[in-house]
């Protein structure tokens, strides 16, 4: 899209971003399965052995299709591929910076152009409401490639002055063959999440979606090809973790892994790395992140920005609000109509509009979160509404609330379902402590009117982000990631982009004439 200067010369201006609402009518089409086999050297092919492996629909439990799985051999074959995109002298490395920012922007507007198709097909396999992939997915991963692609050409090094007739200077390079391990819960986003920054910094990526959710990261590796990226440069293998994905993250070849899952896989991944080729570890991994409403708070305001917290993607977030603390002198109040706003969340088919509420994303998911409410309940925690199965066919957890003690499981551990656990506190200095009393570490929110609480608590709270009067605040330009085991490095923003390149200084001997 372009428009004209005065001077009749054009001028490239960025589509705008379209948006779905639920009094905007819209025919949501189920969508075609195009793509289903590996993508290596920009070709679709089989897997060497023919391995696939089958990805379900989570709303109908129905198999959609069956997906090529990759296995060592075809890991192998795929970095063979980017080993030679990465050549020195290859199109890749000789390509201007400003030249990959343009093709990133190119896979940018393929992604606005197919935007319906990709959510709708995210919808189909990960079982997420038609909005939000449309409206928060794929805005965050178009916004994300494109500021990125304005890194490109930006990435410089420093002169810095040493003592003696020296000139010392750093530069920026790429780190050489990266593998990315993606989950299933926000395939699309997490995707370009790694993507983007990898190919700003003239790496070459090889990129394992999640076994559950393989088909929107194979539609985009036809827009890669289709945007201008050389072959090697990006591969897609779907594939089981316990193969394609260990065969990445002991490979010797892969120079850098990027992951984001569950803290015990994270703990396997850094393992492989350390015991192969000792590779760069970026990993975003659990978190059982507490939002906390103190008595000065708006109450219907507090309890709509907690539903939200615990309940968007189904529960099925790293840094959801998994843990919601709220004081003595609101707390009856909260919790009741913490009750009733689970109680009218809209469930159902989420290829419908409107709907707020899908699926689990697996067979596996929704038993793991079902038993782990009535594991909670057997420690002691209230049931206040949910709890069960909702309807007869398809993997639905009711939303639910539960009134816990801070050390019952579904206060501690990551359940990774909708499940809102309200814990009850008195003071800040008790809730802060309460807070912090996790393994984990990725986000936190305050909810007050109190200034200096707000400030006190965004700085005494030991996560990676906190957000104050919100909640799930992302930015391309705002890094992302977490404190203790919920991970190594950020996502997002200048910080993450650094985790993708290696900073080389260079010094250089002058003539003492010139000293």
């Amino acid at each position: 899209m372009s428009t004209k200067k005065s001077n009749g010369s054009a001028v490239k201006r960025e589509p705008k971003l379209a948006k779905i609402t639920d009094d905007e009518p819209i025919a949501i089409r189920v969508p075609k399965v195009r793509f289903t086999q590996l993508f290596i050297d920009n070709r679709f092919v089989d897997a060497i052995n023919g391995a696939t492996l089958e990805t379900i629909n989570p709303v109908t439990e129905e198999v959609i299709c069956a997906v090529s799985a990759a296995e060592k051999a075809d890991v192998d074959k795929a970095v063979e591929a980017a080993e030679r995109a990465f050549k020195i002298g290859s199109e890749w490395r000789t390509m201007d910076a400003s030249v990959r920012g343009e093709i990133l922007n190119r896979l940018a507007d393929l992604m606005e152009r197919d935007r319906e198709e990709l959510a709708a097909l995210e919808t189909l396999d990960n079982g997420k409401p038609f909005g939000d992939s449309f409206n928060v997915d794929l805005t965050l991963a178009i916004k994300c490639l494109r500021y990125y692609a304005g890194w490109a050409d930006k990435l410089h090094g420093k002169t810095i002055p040493i003592d003696g007739p020296f000139l010392c200077m750093t530069r920026r390079e790429p780190i050489g063959v990266v593998g990315a391990i993606i989950p299933w819960n926000f395939p699309i986003m997490l995707m370009i999440w790694k993507l983007a920054p990898a190919l700003c910094c003239g790496n070459c990526i090889i990129v394992k979606p999640a076994e559950q959710t393989p088909l929107t990261a194979l539609a985009i590796a036809n827009l890669c090809r289709e945007a201008g990226f050389p072959p090697g440069v990006v591969s897609v293998l779907p594939g089981w973790g316990r193969t394609a994905g260990a065969a990445i993250a002991a490979h010797m070849k892969i120079d850098k892994v990027a992951f984001t899952g569950s803290t015990p896989v994270g703990r396997k991944i850094q393992e492989a790395a350390a015991l192969s080729n000792l590779k760069n570890v970026t990993l975003e991994l659990g978190g059982k992140s507490p939002c906390i409403v103190f008595e000065d708070a708006d109450v219907d305001e507090a309890v709509e920005l907690a539903h939200h917290a615990i309940f968007f993607n189904q529960g099925q977030c790293c840094a959801a609000g998994s843990r919601t603390f709220v004081q003595d002198a609101i707390f009856d109040e909260f919790a009741r109509k913490a009750v009733a706003r689970a109680r009218v969340r809209i469930t159902g088919d989420p290829l419908k509009q409107g709907v707020e509420h899908g699926p689990q994303v697996s067979k596996l998911q929704h038993e793991k979160v079902l038993g782990m409410i009535a594991q909670g309940v057997k420690e002691g925690a209230s049931l206040l509404c949910g709890g069960k199965r909702w309807g007869t066919k398809g993997y639905f957890v009711e939303p639910t609330v539960l009134l816990c003690d801070p050390k019952n499981i579904c206060a501690r551990e990551e359940i990774f379902g909708p499940v809102q656990v309200l814990i009850r506190f008195r003071t800040l200095e008790e809730v802060v402590d309460l807070a912090n009393d996790s393994s984990f570490g990725l986000a936190s929110a305050v909810l007050t009117n109190d200034l200096d609480t707000a400030l006190i608590m965004s700085q005494r709270l030991r996560s990676g982000s906190c957000w104050v009067n919100c909640y799930d605040i992302f930015s391309a330009q705002a890094p992302f990631g977490g404190y203790k085991e919920s991970g190594i490095g950020r996502e997002l923003g200048e910080d993450g982009l650094h985790q993708y390149s290696e900073v080389k200084t260079i010094v250089i001997k002058m003539s003492s004439k010139n000293s």
